[in-house]
């Protein structure tokens, strides 16, 4: 047994575990909402038989869990979206800020070089 650090590999796993599972529990919590809500809605209409009421209930889940999915995906691709515009400013800043840097380098060199070559031919 060692107890050094964590490998790397094993903690991903435990992250990847963490985020199935917390998948699983906002799923579950979507689908007992919808749930609630069809039945809200079935119990607003007492003229339907209990087979009705159900096929209500399970076309309502069914629609629901498809708009959440759906917008979960739209989501995901504008998060997607934005993190690739994020890294192309990100990347353009530093090529940004290294180019000025660089300029910056150089003039004091030169100005270094100046100073020398001036400071040489001053005491002749």
């Amino acid at each position: 047994m060692s107890h050094g650090a964590p490998d790397a590999s094993h903690g991903d796993g435990h992250r990847t575990l963490a985020d199935d599972v917390e998948g699983y529990l906002l799923a579950r919590a979507h689908h007992d909402q919808a749930r609630r809500e069809a039945e809200d809605l079935c119990a607003r209409m007492p003229w339907l038989t209990t087979a009705q009421a159900e096929d209500v209930t399970r076309h309502y889940i069914r629609h629901r869990i498809d708009l959440t999915r759906q917008m979960l995906l739209d989501t995901v691709q504008r998060a997607t979206q934005l993190r690739q515009e994020y890294e192309n400013r990100y990347a353009t800043l530093r090529r940004s800020l290294l180019t000025m840097h660089a300029a910056g380098a150089c003039a004091v060199l030169a100005c270094a070089a100046g100073l020398s070559a001036l400071a040489c031919l001053l005491p002749r």
